[in-house]
């Protein structure tokens, strides 16, 4: 598999560029990818079958769940079909935009941007400052302060043991859930608005942000306010639960990844360098629930399987359960255990995670321990 050995000669070399040098961490690393190289087996039927499958249902799943929107006239059902919409168009991001994002489907990049640009717009975001922080600062030093932006998602959530204490936080894993709901809404009222304010855009941008905007607005808001047999107030409140309910799966599913109890939290030398090898800041700052499951991976779109997707961002999320088959026999067998919990599993140990990270002294006496391989 070239493109795999091409990765991993090549593209790690600007990621591991901030991180310090342990030569034997370098080893592993080469000797994980030379073994997927060597022994993930591509059943390309299978890829199709299964590619083609999470295609139609997740498509059929918004499209169907829309067009009630025009049909149903019970306001109960109504605001249902907007709940479920919500939830389909979101899985439908997870198990595609992700994988247009990093380029792992079509071979025409500028499709598999197109792609995931039009996903990004149908659940009001826009995609293409994501992608760059994403992949520039996220995949490139997972859970750093100052790299990976990831953490900057809200003041009133501390999950970092490194980072600013306020005396609020003690109460964040009583609250958390009441503010990870309104997550989408802010991104799609506030968060995108103020990154076309913070930075310079050109006109192409700037177009392609209004289009997005204009879009989703007109076929999420309007079009339903027009046609639909609602009155004004139902087609608000569908939307208003749409994103509450939403936000709260879209955030624990992401908090889960990376923000639970024995993760890793590197920290930046003086130097300038994170405290650690880059394959065990992919690794130990990461988490994975059902991670061999086949039946999770094509619900969540790999979601569940963070550590194989941040060794192998090139390969597409289907392969995740087999590369994990390779590729946690070789990390038990050099001392690194992967962090593993089950979904619901991992849910608690997040409201755990946010509970000691709200006690001031806990995390003072503590922080260092969180900091070790």
């Amino acid at each position: 598999m070239e493109q795999g050995q091409y990765y991993c000669h090549n593209k790690t070399k600007t990621l591991k560029a901030k991180h310090i040098h342990i030569p034997e961490d370098s080893e592993l690393l080469k000797f994980i990818y030379q073994q997927v190289d060597d022994n993930l087996v591509y059943n390309k039927l299978k890829f199709r079958i299964v590619f083609w499958s999470k295609l139609v249902l997740y498509l059929s799943l918004t499209i169907a769940f829309y067009s009630a929107f025009f049909n149903v006239e019970n306001s109960l059902l109504f605001i249902l079909c907007y709940i479920l919409f919500g939830f389909s168009s979101i899985l439908f991001g997870f198990n595609f935009a992700h994988d247009f994002a990093h380029g792992t489907i079509f071979r025409n990049s500028k499709l598999d941007n197109l792609a995931f640009i039009i996903i990004y717009a149908i659940n009001g975001a826009h995609g293409e400052a994501w992608k760059e922080n994403h992949i520039k600062s996220h995949h490139f030093a997972p859970n750093v302060a100052k790299h990976d932006t990831d953490l900057k998602i809200s003041g009133l959530i501390r999950v970092n043991p490194n980072s600013k204490y306020n005396w609020y936080h003690r109460f964040q894993h009583v609250y958390a859930l009441l503010v990870y709901s309104t997550y989408s809404l802010y991104w799609v009222f506030i968060k995108d608005f103020l990154v076309v304010l913070k930075n310079t855009m050109g006109f192409q941008r700037h177009l392609s942000f209004w289009t997005q905007k204009v879009f989703y607005f007109s076929y999420i808001l309007l079009l339903p306010l027009l046609f639909s047999h609602q009155a004004w107030s139902i087609v608000f409140i569908g939307f208003l639960l749409m994103h509450l309910l939403q936000s709260l799966f879209l955030l624990l599913t992401f908090y889960m990844t990376h923000h639970v109890e024995g993760i890793l939290y590197p920290m930046v030398n003086t130097d300038g360098y994170v405290n650690t090898s880059w394959v065990v800041n992919q690794v130990k700052s990461s988490n994975d629930f059902h991670p061999f499951s086949e039946f999770v991976n094509y619900i969540l779109g790999g979601f569940n399987n963070h550590i194989a997707h941040h060794l192998f961002p090139h390969i597409h999320h289907i392969h995740y359960p087999k590369i994990n088959m390779i590729l946690y026999p070789i990390l038990i067998k050099n001392g690194i255990t992967p962090n593993q919990t089950s979904y619901w599993g991992g849910i608690r140990s997040h409201l755990r995670l946010l509970q000691k990270m709200g006690v001031e002294n806990y995390i003072n006496q503590n922080a260092l321990a969180l900091n070790l391989k």
